[in-house]
């Protein structure tokens, strides 16, 4: 029997990732986030808008999403309650946020360089894609109590980065959802996916037929 509920969070499970940016002074920000989507070569976040990662991404118009493996579960757990805004914002404060400078310190997390954008890649993580910011939306921006506080970003990726571990055998450009064991997110407690519990028809359509022209604008990029 089902029954009217209103949980305050609606964190069913989504993959972390791990935006690093660029701040004002050079130095580098990485924080975790777990409101993501992608379609193609293109994916939203959602984010604070009093985020040391947002102001980052909104000046720069740029980053990097790192996804981390099950195994970086205490490195980025490292990183909860952190901001790189100083001082804190009223609402992080509230929540037991403190300020931190280096937050790849912290978590012992080692940054190396990107090939189209200044941010940093997280090198411990599996994945990597560095990203321009396209479109910049407020959520519920028709809600005077709520617009302004939580944004949507489109991100267009312009190069991925992938551990040689997790590439299927005999296709360089795919990933193997059986050896990719991402980090998932579910009602703020960490969570690994499983072995495959069904085969998909979906898996039938060649992953090819998905591209975008943001692939070749990628290779353009590479090109100059």
């Amino acid at each position: 029997m089902h029954k009217i509920a209103e949980p305050s969070i609606l964190y069913f499970g989504t993959p972390v990732v791990l935006i690093s940016t660029v701040n004002e002074n050079g130095s580098y920000n990485v924080a975790p986030i777990s409101s993501i989507f992608w379609l193609g070569w293109r994916c939203i976040i959602g984010i604070s808008a009093f985020s040391k990662t947002t102001e980052n991404l909104l000046r720069n118009r740029e980053g990097v999403l790192n996804l981390p493996s099950v195994h970086q579960a205490g490195q980025v757990n490292a990183l909860a309650l952190t901001t790189g805004s100083d001082p804190v914002p009223a609402g992080k404060l509230q929540k037991g946020y403190r300020h931190v400078s280096d937050k790849f310190a912290l978590a012992h997390l080692t940054p190396g360089a990107s090939e189209t954008v200044s941010a940093p890649r997280v090198m411990e993580c599996p994945v990597q894609m560095e990203v321009v910011v396209e479109d910049v939306h407020s959520l519920a921006a028709k809600d005077e109590a709520l617009k302004g506080k939580i944004l949507t970003l489109e991100l267009r990726v312009q190069r991925v980065h992938l551990e040689e571990s997790i590439i299927m055998e005999g296709h360089p450009d795919r990933v193997d959802p059986d050896k990719w064991r991402p980090l998932m997110m579910s009602f703020q407690e960490f969570y690994g996916l499983g072995e495959k519990i069904h085969s998909s028809r979906l898996a039938t359509i060649p992953e090819r037929l998905y591209q975008t022209v943001d692939i070749l604008r990628s290779k353009e990029k590479m090109a100059g």
